[in-house]
């Protein structure tokens, strides 16, 4: 159990971990702590603001949108291709216009490095009920259930790779695809790395999917595209309809317009924007810098090392460094299954920021914008190699002691188990 202990100290916490958060003077500080007097999950805010481009729909994608709509039943669609040939923007395009007929969507994000609707690391299934109004431009929402890989790609353990993505599947499967009368669509967003292992991984994906439709997308460099037709399946089966459609935007020299992905910004822009939801919406928190200064500030939720265990999910530390090894890290908040299956995963209510460890009372200091009542079924932290925005650490002016004496809320173990009865 996620047992916190603990309450907000009348004075407002001037304390952050070792070379972590650092925070604005003190009354400036007071007011950023004092506006988070209760846990309160707002809406993500919109991105840094970029140059907007609209997107442009080319005729073979939009003939290719109107078959998938048009199918008799509700379609599982695999979309896949190498990296920036326009994946995930087909993808918002297919599940805007499958919206009016179904209602609802299903989404399931398999890209760790650039996800479409969580955190970096992480595979989500999503239900979607109103259409994407930004198709270039990704945004958070809280997914229906979700893994914490602790990676930006798959390469470092494809087995736990697709364990991860096998269950988001089957739990899409158990819930929404057993009554003919409530099946939903679902769209399937895969990685662009489309060779060697990446290959392999996507093959075992398609063969255990089993998709009713596979949109390709293809790029001018036929070296980097997929085989043509089905080419996961053995033999003579019968597959699934293949739609193959060209990458958006080229130019006279058909060389694609797509905008080259600054792949490590988007994924620390992701997390600052994951971050700032630790903050009701009136709080501004419009720069990095008044982020590090206003996360600094936060009570931050104590956590008794008894209550929960850590999961390294991609290394080995030695038992006396656990702990310590936490400290100023993104961890994973999960619950751990109760299945006793093979490929169980422990399923990711979201990601936490170490902020103190206080070994010798045993005692963890988290920041996470997860509201309290999803906190209390936490039983694991699981470390991967996210890594905290750059632009959020060692900002001027703040001293770093090892831990923190003002948490945000105390739960009695009364309190914990009062349901149980």
């Amino acid at each position: 159990m996620f047992n916190l202990t603990g309450q907000i100290a009348p004075e407002r916490s001037r304390v952050a971990p070792l070379c972590l958060l650092l925070a604005k003077p003190r009354q400036e500080a007071s007011d950023m702590a004092g506006a988070r007097s209760t846990p309160t999950r707002t809406p993500p805010r919109p991105s840094s603001p970029a140059p907007r481009t609209e997107a442009v729909v080319p005729p073979d994608w939009a003939s290719a949108v109107t078959l998938v709509s048009s199918d008799p039943t509700p379609p599982v669609v695999v979309v896949c291709g190498p990296k920036n040939s326009g994946k995930s923007t087909f993808s918002r395009i297919l599940l805007n216009a499958l919206l009016p007929r179904y209602g609802k969507v299903g989404y399931l994000d398999t890209d760790v490095g650039q996800p479409e609707f969580a955190p970096p690391g992480c595979l989500s299934f999503h239900i979607v009920d109103e259409a994407i109004r930004d198709l270039l431009i990704p945004t958070l929402r809280e997914a229906e259930r979700c893994c914490f890989f602790g990676d930006i790609s798959s390469k470092r353990d494809p087995e736990a790779y697709l364990n991860c993505l096998f269950q988001l599947y089957d739990y899409f499967v158990g819930k929404y695809r057993c009554n003919e009368n409530e099946m939903l669509p679902l769209i399937v967003n895969t990685p662009g790395w489309v060779k060697g292992a990446g290959f392999d991984m996507l093959v075992e994906m398609l063969r255990y999917i089993c998709p009713t439709i596979v949109v390709q997308i293809r790029i001018t460099m036929q070296n980097k595209n997929l085989p043509d037709g089905i080419f996961w399946v053995d033999g003579e089966q019968t597959g699934p309809k293949m739609i193959n459609i060209n990458s958006a935007f080229h130019d006279a020299s058909n060389r694609s317009l797509l905008i080259l992905k600054d792949s490590c910004g988007m994924r620390e822009r992701r997390l600052v924007e994951y971050l700032k939801q630790c903050f009701p919406s009136n709080i501004s928190v419009s720069t990095n810098k008044e982020l590090a200064y206003a996360l600094a500030s936060l009570p931050p939720y104590q956590v008794p090392f008894s209550d929960v265990t850590v999961v390294h999910l991609h290394c080995e530390v030695p038992a006396g460094e656990i702990w310590r090894s936490l400290n100023a890290t993104i961890v994973g908040l999960a619950v751990s299954s109760a299945s006793d299956a093979t490929r169980s995963v422990p399923y990711c209510v979201g990601l936490g920021i170490v902020r103190g460890i206080d070994v010798q009372n045993g005692l963890l200091y988290v920041i996470t914008p997860v509201p309290l009542e999803r906190l209390q079924s936490v039983d694991l932290l699981q470390q991967g190699f996210i890594e905290i925005p750059t632009t959020l650490l060692q900002v001027r002016g703040y001293v770093s002691p090892y831990m923190s004496t003002n948490v945000l809320h105390k739960i009695s173990e009364r309190d914990l188990y009062a349901g149980d009865g």
